[in-house]
C-alpha cells in the first residue's frame, strides 16, 4: 500500500505529494548498431528476411509465424504480415508486424497499431557493401549491416520492467543474427557451406 500526503493547494493550484513515484512513461527509445559481417549482403538478407525462423535464435522471441505474404519476384520488394511473440521475465505478448523486404538492401518491420505490448515498434535492417577502407582482408565478400530499433511500450509496467535491460537488445539482436549466419553459412576457408 502506498500512501500519499497532499500538501494544501497553493493559490496557483499546485499540489505536492509526500512520495514521488518515478515516471515510466513510454517515450520513444531508439538504438542503432552497425557491424561488418563476413558474408555477402544476399546471404544476410536471406537470414533477416526469413521471419518464420526468428523464434529459433532472436533474443526474447518465443514465437514467429507468417500470417500472409506477397509473392516474391526476384528483385522486387515484397511484404508479409508476421505474428511475433515476445517473452521476457514473466511477460509473454504477441503482436503483428508488417514486414517490407527490399531484396539485398533492407528489411523493415513495423508493429501494427493494435499491438497490446508496444505503442510503437520499428526495426530496419540495412545491408551495404563493406567500405574499401575496412580492416577486413576480403571486403568484397563482407557487408556493413546497420540495425535501427525504435520502440515505446504501451504499458508503463512493461516500460518500467524493461528499462533495466532493453538498451542491450539491439546489440543482442545483431549478435544473434551473426551467430545465425555462422550456423547457416558454415565457413570453410574461402567459401560457405549452406545448411538447412
Amino acid at each position: 500500500m502506498i500512501l500519499f500526503r497532499h500538501a494544501p493547494s497553493l493559490s496557483h493550484g499546485y499540489a505536492r505529494t509526500f512520495f514521488t513515484l518515478p515516471s515510466f512513461n513510454s517515450t520513444l527509445q531508439t538504438f542503432r548498431e552497425s557491424k561488418v559481417f563476413p558474408y555477402k549482403k544476399e546471404e544476410l538478407f536471406d537470414v533477416v528476411s526469413n521471419v518464420s525462423t526468428y523464434s529459433r535464435f532472436v533474443p526474447f522471441c518465443t514465437g514467429s509465424r507468417i500470417l500472409n505474404a506477397s509473392t516474391r519476384n526476384e528483385m522486387e520488394p515484397f511484404t508479409m504480415d508476421a505474428e511475433l511473440t515476445v517473452g521476457f521475465l514473466s511477460f509473454n505478448e504477441s503482436y503483428i508486424s508488417k514486414v517490407t523486404c527490399v531484396p539485398y538492401s533492407s528489411v523493415e518491420a513495423v508493429a501494427s497499431s493494435s499491438t497490446p505490448l508496444f505503442k510503437t515498434l520499428s526495426t530496419i535492417w540495412r545491408f551495404e557493401p563493406c567500405p574499401k577502407g575496412s580492416s577486413r582482408k576480403d571486403y568484397s565478400n563482407s557487408t556493413l549491416v546497420t540495425l535501427d530499433l525504435s520502440f515505446a511500450f504501451a504499458s508503463p509496467v512493461h516500460a518500467a520492467v524493461s528499462s533495466a535491460f532493453f538498451g542491450q537488445v539491439s546489440k543482442q539482436m545483431v549478435q544473434a543474427f551473426e551467430d545465425r549466419c555462422s550456423k547457416v553459412y558454415q565457413s570453410t576457408d574461402s567459401h560457405h557451406t549452406v545448411l538447412p
